[in-house]
């Protein structure tokens, strides 16, 4: 069976220093009246990967007005289960990216893949319970030790065949990125390093990185090898598409 992706769009919103997450609608909401703040989208992916689902990243974990998550409904729509996920790969703990590892029902919080494993760069799992950024949400974290099924992984290496991740840093210290390669098919899933395919078509050094010229640099590094190794890229944070393969001609990237 060929490799398949499916978006998990959890919408757009707004973030400023405070770091709350604040739903975005462009048709009705100004952006004007926030100011200083970041326009976002949020989308995890789950890929059909021969024989495991797994999904890249978990989005901020919000329910919708029933109170079911956001995540889980998406997952449905994709016509799985949620209790299908075979692992849960982590780029790093930021709470938009990691908030929906837990569903908060009530005053009380749920393991959202019970049956899956949470797989983690351990230096970012460590860093997260001493950071006092509140990107970084320890209560999560916290409850996962005690209750998940975590794997942690070192450096850059092969996780499963076909299966591999690599240390970046940049974003946070020890962010990771993974690529998914079936023998036919190679998926690229770039985390915050490449979270949106317009940072591709211009260089700066970003502000909410750690280490915001490293950022810059593996940017076009991945992106050249994106285009060369044909990889089918999976944008985070993308605004107007969230896959995509990438071109390199004459010095300039395009998305296809």
């Amino acid at each position: 069976m060929p490799l398949q992706v499916f978006t998990l769009n959890e919408g757009a919103y707004s973030v400023a220093a405070d770091k709350k997450f604040l739903p975005f609608d462009a048709e009705k909401d100004n952006p004007k009246d926030r100011p200083a703040s970041l326009f976002i989208n949020v989308q995890p992916f789950l890929v059909k990967f021969n024989d495991l689902l797994i999904l890249f990243d978990t989005g901020l974990g919000y329910s919708n007005e029933k109170g079911e998550m956001v995540l889980h409904e998406n997952i449905k729509k994709a016509g799985f289960s949620p209790d299908d996920v075979d692992y849960v790969l982590m780029s790093h703990l930021h709470f938009d990216h990691a908030g929906g590892m837990v569903h908060h029902v009530g005053d009380t919080m749920e393991l959202s893949f019970p049956h899956a494993t949470y797989v983690i760069q351990r230096g970012e799992w460590e860093g997260a319970f001493t950071n006092t950024s509140t990107s970084y949400r320890t209560q999560i974290f916290e409850f996962l030790q005690r209750n998940a099924q975590l794997i942690f992984v070192d450096d850059s290496g092969t996780f499963l065949p076909g299966i591999t991740h690599e240390l970046t840093g940049a974003h946070t210290p020890y962010h990771q990125v993974w690529l998914l390669d079936d023998g036919k098919d190679k998926v690229f899933f770039g985390g915050d390093v490449l979270p949106e395919p317009g940072e591709l078509l211009r260089k700066f050094i970003a502000k909410y990185d750690y280490d915001g010229r490293k950022g810059m640099v593996l940017r076009e590094e991945y992106g050249k090898r994106a285009a060369s190794a044909h990889w089918n890229c999976l944008f985070y944070h993308g605004k107007t598409r969230s896959t995509g393969f990438i071109e390199f001609k004459e010095g300039q990237f395009k998305i296809v």
